[in-house]
């Protein structure tokens, strides 16, 4: 991959609307071409991951979060934990701005790889001046 390629971070929003079937699955999935091809770097971050298999252990059962966690692992995005300096990022996005403290992950981690938020989640409209937006429509 070029320094020139983009690279983004991938919010809950995303990566639910790709694996349902909702709007905004074609553009996740021209992303994750991207990736496939080295031509983007995707990301994810490990707190917004949990969030998404509790949404869909909730909604679909325990087997079914399971076989989403399968299918993220072998996207081609890379998963990232959650370091010291992350959390600390993420708690002062969050102490000033009204989005949740996942979103506030997404945001720090999207920041930290100079990458553009993939969501379409309005409370990232909070943060708009700290992160580029790409809205899934």
């Amino acid at each position: 991959m070029s320094p020139a390629n983009p690279a983004y971070v991938m919010d809950s929003y995303a990566l639910l609307a790709y694996l349902n079937g909702e709007a905004g699955q074609t553009r996740v999935q021209e992303i994750l071409s991207l990736a496939l091809a080295n031509e983007a770097a995707v990301y994810l971050g490990m707190i917004n991951l949990g969030e998404i298999l509790y949404i869909v252990e909730r909604r679909r059962g325990l087997t079914q979060a399971q076989r989403v966690l399968s299918l993220i692992e072998n996207l081609p995005l890379t998963i990232c934990g959650t370091t010291r300096a992350l959390m600390l990022d993420a708690a002062h996005i969050k102490a000033g701005h009204s989005i949740s403290y996942a979103d506030a992950f997404v945001a720090a981690l999207a920041q930290s790889e100079n990458a553009t938020v993939v969501t379409g989640d309005p409370e990232f409209n909070f943060v708009t001046e700290l992160v580029q937006i790409e809205w899934l429509q």
